[in-house]
């Protein structure tokens, strides 16, 4: 059985045929080893130092992702490259990675180890900031406003820490029924990124939080690289819950400032702008509601006065006087009409005076009076010379008084 496997082991398994753990464990390490030297940039979570003993141990993790390698290293390369390393601090190292098979585990050997100075770090912060705000993080328009009053708030901060104390203290000081759910965390150090990630998954997937406050004190820049991190920032860009970074002091701008929806410069600060203050709600409602009685009185007194004027006008306070007025009026037409009428007849009636009197005048009639006399045919027409008759003729005579007839004799 044995040498039928060591026959196989140099083709491909299979079930008739497969590779005993040897093989295995020799194959990845011939692979591993075909990697060759390599440059490697991780955050040193454990040092080891055996006293009297040449080899250091390190532990290496990846700050944006939760991986780590073990790394041995010569303490002479160690004193050389970084004599003054601390857990936390981030280093370059040239190494190889090497898989034991005995014990199934893979590890780096470093030649060469190289603390990042602040210097740096800067520049590769500032490279990272570049890179997430050219692919949005940092946009301002899909920043979302935290409610006026939230229900609930998620706070993710240090145990026991003057952030923690100043966010609650100052939250309950300014509206006293405000409820929190704390989720303490390392901000500082080698597992800092990956617990605060792990609390912000867990209040955002919470959906009584209604916003997120990430709060920390004041510290060096080293201190506050955990809140620089990209996996952090990326995680805050994530969230759907509105998340408000409170990190370091005023003139403190670690990344996730920037992806966050709301930067505040304290965590007092925070406390500000996510909790309204009672008192001066209450101020304020009582000024609205003051702004709003002198409002609706002086409404009132507006229109009373409207109604008093238009009450105060003739028209309704003595409204007989348009009548007596419209009769006034009527009477003086009627009392013209009367005048003109009376002179129109009077003078009319003159008129016909002087018109009967001409024609009295120049009526026959009048002429008959005075002893006239109108000599006329039977049949009318008037007789003007004695030419116009004939011996015997009838003629009518007519006078003032009467006709007479007569005949003409020759």
């Amino acid at each position: 059985m044995g040498v039928g496997q060591e026959a196989g082991a140099g083709g491909k398994s299979s079930s008739e045929e497969p590779w005993p753990v040897r093989v295995v464990s020799q194959k990845i390490g011939a692979w591993v080893a075909r990697l060759g030297w390599v440059w490697i940039d991780g955050q040193v979570a454990q040092i080891s130092r055996r006293p009297g003993a040449s080899t250091v141990f390190l532990t290496l993790r990846d700050p944006s992702a939760d991986l780590s390698l073990t790394v041995t290293t010569n303490r002479d390369v160690l004193d050389s490259g970084a004599p003054e390393l601390r857990e936390g601090a981030r280093v370059v190292l040239h190494a190889k990675p090497e898989f034991y098979a005995a014990r199934g585990t893979l590890s780096l050997r470093a030649d060469e180890i190289r603390q990042v100075g602040l210097g740096e770090l800067l520049a590769r912060l500032e490279k990272l900031k570049k890179l997430l705000a050219a692919e949005g993080l940092f946009d301002r328009a899909r920043k979302r406003r935290p409610p006026f009053l939230p229900q609930r708030i998620g706070l993710v901060t240090g145990r026991a820490s003057a952030a923690e104390r100043d966010v609650l203290t100052n939250a309950r000081r300014r509206w006293p029924a405000v409820e929190f759910r704390t989720v303490n965390v390392a901000v500082q150090g080698a597992g800092a990124v990956q617990q605060i990630v792990d609390a912000l998954k867990v209040l955002d997937a919470d959906p009584s939080i209604d916003v997120i406050i990430l709060a920390r004190g004041g510290g060096g820049i080293e201190d506050l690289l955990p809140f620089s991190d990209e996996a952090l920032c990326r995680a805050v860009f994530a969230c759907r819950t509105p998340v408000v970074s409170a990190i370091g002091h005023e003139t403190d701008t670690p990344l996730v400032d920037y992806v966050a929806d709301v930067r505040a410069s304290t965590p007092t600060d925070a406390a500000k702008r996510v909790v309204p203050d009672l008192t001066e709600e209450l101020r304020l409602i009582n000024q609205a509601r003051h702004r709003l009685h002198r409002a609706v009185h002086n409404l009132v007194d507006r229109e009373s006065h409207r109604i008093e004027a238009l009450r105060s006008r003739p028209v309704l306070a003595r409204p007989q006087v348009m009548v007596e007025q419209r009769a006034g009026e009527l009477t003086a037409l009627r009392q013209r009409a009367e005048r003109c009428l009376t002179h129109r007849l009077g003078s009319a009636e003159e008129d016909l005076r002087h018109t009967v009197a001409r024609l009295r005048a120049l009526s026959p009639a009048a002429t008959l009076d005075r002893g006239y006399a109108i000599v006329q045919r039977p049949d009318g027409p008037i007789i003007r010379t004695p030419a116009d008759t004939a011996p015997g003729d009838p003629l009518r005579i007519r006078l003032a008084d009467g006709d007479l007839s007569a005949t003409v004799t020759p």
